[in-house]
């Protein structure tokens, strides 16, 4: 019996010199920290422990001139953080940039799908 045919997807991801990356896991990392207002239960929304969510927005903050995401520590109100104007531009301008891509190459991905084996 053999598995449904998967239909192939563009996956787009930005490679920043010598390290940096962005992709669709730290943009949707974002999303959550915006929609959540806390790194911890952003990271929890993906499975992903406090430590590691922590890292890629550390990493994200490194990478650009302005910040992307502001922490608070915690208190009696306990600590929160929220994305800049700067994160939700960035969040905005991958998304454009992937659908960009996504209609300039459909014609493409249309051509390797239907001549996938079955």
């Amino acid at each position: 019996m053999s598995a449904a045919k998967s239909e192939p997807k563009l996956i787009f991801r930005i490679q920043l010199e010598p390290e940096g990356r962005i992709g669709r896991g730290k943009i949707q990392l974002l999303a959550h920290i915006r929609d959540t207002g806390s790194i911890s239960a952003g990271g929890r929304a993906m499975d992903m422990s406090y430590r590691r969510a922590w890292l890629l927005v550390d990493e994200m903050n490194r990478l650009f001139r302005e910040p992307v995401v502001e922490s608070q520590r915690g208190g009696k109100q306990g600590g929160g953080a929220v994305l800049t104007p700067f994160g939700e531009a960035l969040i905005a301008h991958y998304h454009a940039m992937e659908e960009k891509a996504r209609a300039a190459l459909a014609e493409d991905i249309g051509w390797i799908a239907a001549n996938l084996a079955e």
